[in-house]
């Protein structure tokens, strides 16, 4: 191993928990047996249960799958297509169009398909018995249930009942987060399903879990703790099923039950409210971390599942602050401008898998249309473009010296990390002006730091790049435009905007004598999804102490 790879390595584990460490190696190397044991009888459910938010299908076919833009067959190709990337392989196990838009005229469709996997995926055998695809298909069969209130046929429930147990034994105690959360989630819909002392064991184990981590991983402003806006979403459709599974069986689980579902409920409306200040105007979470669309449920969805549930939801319109205080994050709003800054860390130290290295980027939409984002995410894995997708240069905030602000590497891991600072919220006369600095860089000869501020008013965004140190280094700034934006070079160095009509939205300038320079790029909305796009950048080599002002003026001729 190269040096710099082991030092990389160091900064990387000398984060994680013992925990994480000791559960690897048992992770690694335990190989649990499978349990035929008879099945513990169903439960019969005392309450309605209420329809939770419907994805998009992904079955097109008696036995054929979309996923990421590639059709599977998984009577030709089988449930383990070696052409197939892991993520598309556990989007195959997951069982979500079960609960999918129209699921009922594709029910002949899902009975066959729940038994051609119980028929052609031995216990504990192929990815679908890992974890994480196991806790999803657990919970997705069980909704299935509940929503179309049909019993289950016996081989489907003994087969259920099988990977319950497996997965007893198979909890991502060297992940922690948000896998193991989906664990815990698992085994309560488990033990509240089915009847009997093993079923009380399941839901025991789950609730123990969930009362240990929904304190850590929701923060007090609500968020969760990955500082993802795509996990956030998942998390706060994990706590509406939870909610939603104790109303249905409420009279008939052990009491022990209701103080946790007390906790779901309390922590609830703050998230709703965490995940409504996330997104756009637009409906649309912003893209922070790992983030994409049609992985989650959207925001309006999980509003209108918790207005079912009797849960009042937040609204976020009035201009000023709204600052995520505990995550890390600010949305500022002003006339038709919507700004939402990064001000986090890239997450829990010891769980950063789903960070990127875009520390001081931000998003901004001007009446009611995305205009500047981050670059999205459409890869798992550990290859070139998954590494350019985290990297610093795919995200709308300043890089030196080509490198990234935290070093992410190796598709989920991150060495050094950036460390945001000197915070400060100030409002001077309509303008809203938010200032902070990061270390990522100080590694670097000179120990440069990044200083950006943001000054918004109704008119006009004013973004400052201060780097403070010694030494010179090579700067670039970007600014990423969504598809439907068209950048033009004016006059003086000025850039236009131009949305799909032809309309102007948006001018941009810069202080800087290098200018602005209109490159292609992607954006990356969805897994799979690579859009054309356009990005602003602004690059030369300059020495330290230096600043840069870019000014984003709309309601101009």
């Amino acid at each position: 191993m190269k040096i710099s790879n082991l030092g990389r390595l160091l900064r990387t584990v000398k984060h994680l928990r013992f925990g994480q460490i000791w559960g690897r190696v048992i992770f690694k190397f335990g190989r649990p047996s499978v349990d035929l044991s008879p099945t513990p009888a169903v439960r019969a459910p005392s309450e309605s249960w209420v329809s939770a938010p419907q994805r998009r299908p992904n079955l097109v076919g008696a036995n054929q799958f979309s996923v990421f833009g590639k059709i599977c067959d998984v009577r030709k190709n089988g449930w383990h297509a070696s052409d197939l990337s892991k993520l598309a392989l556990y989007n195959l196990h997951y069982f979500d169009d079960l609960n999918a838009l129209d699921a009922v005229s594709r029910l002949g469709w899902h009975q066959a398909l729940i038994k051609c996997w119980i028929a052609e995926n031995q216990p504990g055998e192929g990815s679908g018995w890992e974890p994480y695809p196991l806790s999803l298909r657990i919970v997705n069969w069980i909704k299935w249930a509940q929503a179309t209130g049909m019993a289950l046929p016996a081989d489907t429930v003994a087969s259920l009942a099988t990977q319950v147990r497996y997965l007893c034994h198979r909890l991502e105690w060297h992940l922690l987060g948000n896998h193991l959360f989906v664990n815990a989630k698992a085994l309560v819909f488990a033990g509240a399903f089915f009847e009997g002392p093993e079923a009380d064991k399941w839901l025991k184990t789950g609730l123990s879990i969930l009362g240990r981590e929904l304190p850590e991983q929701i923060l007090a402003d609500g968020g969760q703790f990955e500082l993802s806006p795509m996990y956030h979403a998942l998390a706060v459709e994990d706590v509406l099923d939870l909610i939603n599974l104790n109303r249905r069986y409420q009279s008939l689980l052990p009491p022990e039950v209701e103080p946790h579902a007390r906790n779901w409920a309390a922590v609830l409306p703050q998230m709703l409210r965490w995940l409504k200040t996330m997104s756009h105007p637009d409906g649309g979470i912003a893209f922070f971390n790992d983030a994409a669309f049609g992985v989650a449920p959207t925001t309006t969805q999980l509003d209108d599942y918790a207005r079912k549930l009797g849960f009042a939801v937040a609204i976020i319109s009035d201009e000023g602050f709204h600052p995520l205080p505990d995550s890390g994050y600010q949305r500022l709003v002003k006339g038709p401008a919507v700004a939402i800054l990064d001000l986090a860390d890239v997450g829990p130290d010891y769980l950063p898998a789903h960070a990127h290295a875009d520390t001081l980027s931000f998003e901004l939409s001007l009446y009611g249309e995305r205009l500047i984002v981050n670059g999205g995410t459409s890869v798992y894995g550990t290859d070139g473009e998954r590494q350019r997708q985290r990297g610093t240069r795919a995200h709308s905030t300043l890089c030196i010296d080509l490198q990234d602000s935290s070093e992410v590497w190796g598709g989920f891991r991150v060495g050094r990390r950036a460390r945001v600072s000197d915070v400060k919220i100030d409002q001077i006369d309509s303008s809203l002006i938010v200032e902070a600095m990061h270390n990522g860089y100080a590694y670097l000869p000179g120990n440069p730091v990044h200083r950006r501020s943001w000054n918004l008013d109704e008119r006009q965004l004013v973004v400052t790049d201060k780097l403070e140190g010694q030494g010179e280094h090579q700067v670039e700034i970007n600014f990423y435009l969504t598809p439907e934006v068209k950048a033009v070079e004016g006059c003086y160095g000025k850039i236009d905007l131009f949305e799909k009509g032809g309309k102007k939205v948006c001018m941009i300038s810069t202080s800087h004598s290098s200018g602005l320079r209109v490159v292609p790029s992607t954006w990356h909305p969805e897994f799979g999804s690579s859009l054309s796009s356009q990005c602003l950048r602004i690059s030369f080599e300059g020495a330290e102490p230096l600043s840069v002002e870019t000014t984003f003026e709309w309601n101009v001729s």
